[in-house]
């Protein structure tokens, strides 16, 4: 297969993990103050609220692991970071990837070389900490038995790994991770300068801030019904 074939369904992966870690980061900083914020879940008690509390959460999370796992996919048919990063290490692949990128900027291969390799070298450092022998395999094995046997099948005798699911903290994790992944193949593949753990994440954190706010009560700037403190 040509160079030119290689990055176009290259740049056709890259663009569809961006959109699903979009998704993603969309439901992760909704759900995030579920999982995390110590006030939050004290304000929720044990009142009825709660219980509705607690499926909003669970379907947050839900939607936040399907959109990561269909990343990391190892369907042929699909989006496969695994094979994204096959392709990075074939130093043919690299240097051809370099020298487009130069010629497009009209820079140095050099001064290109020094610019991307870094982000390459990055990429496969990420993708081999989930794959197997990795020192986040055993997360990743968590979070994709979870979603192969409970989340996207039903399946009818889970295994113990999908019982225990995974906790939260190695999900956020993962998470981060996978979108330091996407930025960094959209700057190699695409040019694109886009920090989702920033840029993208910040405008989803802040609308999020305040509907948890509201179900933090009127003890928390920023409700409407809002009381300071005596």
């Amino acid at each position: 297969m040509s160079f030119d074939k290689d990055l176009e369904q290259m740049k056709v992966a890259v663009k569809a993990a961006e959109d699903e870690i979009m998704q993603a980061v969309m439901f992760h900083e909704t759900w995030k103050p579920t999982a995390f914020d110590a006030g939050l879940h004290g304000r929720m008690g044990r009142s009825y609220a709660t219980h509705a509390f607690q499926i909003v959460r669970d379907a947050l999370r839900r939607e936040m692991l399907l959109a990561l796992m269909r990343i990391w996919d190892t369907n042929k048919q699909a989006l496969r970071m695994s094979a994204i990063a096959e392709k990075l290490r074939n130093r043919q692949f690299f240097d051809a990837l370099v020298l487009a990128r130069a010629k497009g900027r009209g820079s140095s291969t050099d001064d290109m070389r020094e610019a991307l390799e870094p982000k390459r070298r990055k990429v496969i450092e990420l993708v081999r900490k989930y794959s197997e022998g990795g020192a986040g395999f055993a997360v990743f094995e968590r979070i994709r038995t979870l979603r192969h046997e409970h989340l996207a099948h039903r399946q009818m005798n889970p295994t113990k790994m999908a019982r225990a699911d995974a906790p939260d903290k190695e999900i956020e994790g993962f998470h981060e991770d996978t979108a330091e992944i996407v930025r960094l193949l959209l700057s190699l593949v695409h040019a694109i300068t886009f920090d989702i753990a920033s840029d993208g994440a910040g405008v989803y954190r802040h609308h999020a801030k305040f509907i948890w706010a509201a179900a933090r009560g009127e003890r928390t700037e920023g409700h409407p019904d809002y009381r300071p403190p005596a």
